[in-house]
């Protein structure tokens, strides 16, 4: 990998770990390797030059639609292997490999009493429609400012002429 595809693959990374604030998220959406992701992300933000990146696209204030519209791409696209993970797994795994887990699309999670555990996802088709609301509500905004910009343009140049 050439350094200018390295320096790629970290600003992604920081970009995504800025929005998402999840650092396993943040390096899988870059491109990293689930075997390799972790450890890679802890090395960028170890680095100064990419700790300060992302205290300013932070600062930036990423609009609260982005970040809505983030979480629920998460919800109706993310992947529930870690919460399976959980379901079937005989005994209760190691604090360590609990806080690797990306428990995003939990909802509930309990233990029965005869020794399982339940755990609920959220609804990936309410996440779905919530998208499909999102962008055409932007479809429907973008319509009505068009409408509005051409209303006020043609009546300005109408009082001109006159």
């Amino acid at each position: 990998m050439t350094e200018t595809n390295k320096t790629r693959l970290c600003e992604q990374f920081c970009s995504n770990y800025a929005r998402l604030g999840d650092i396993f998220e943040a390096a899988l959406r870059a491109g990293f390797s689930p075997d390799t992701a972790l450890a890679e992300a802890s090395a960028i933000l170890s680095r100064t030059k990419y700790r300060n990146l992302i205290m300013n696209l932070r600062r930036k204030n990423i609009p609260p639609k982005e970040v809505v519209m983030t979480g629920l791409e998460r919800l109706a696209f993310g992947r529930a292997n870690d919460a399976a993970l959980l379901v079937f797994s005989e005994e209760l795994p190691s604090a360590e490999t609990i806080d690797s887990l990306d428990l995003f699309n939990v909802s509930e999670m309990k233990r029965i009493k005869g020794g399982g555990v339940e755990i609920k996802l959220f609804d990936r088709q309410k996440a779905m429609e919530r998208i499909y609301e999102y962008a055409s509500g932007e479809d429907t905004v973008s319509a009505a400012s068009n409408l509005i910009e051409a209303l006020a343009g043609s009546g300005a140049e109408s009082c001109d002429e006159i």
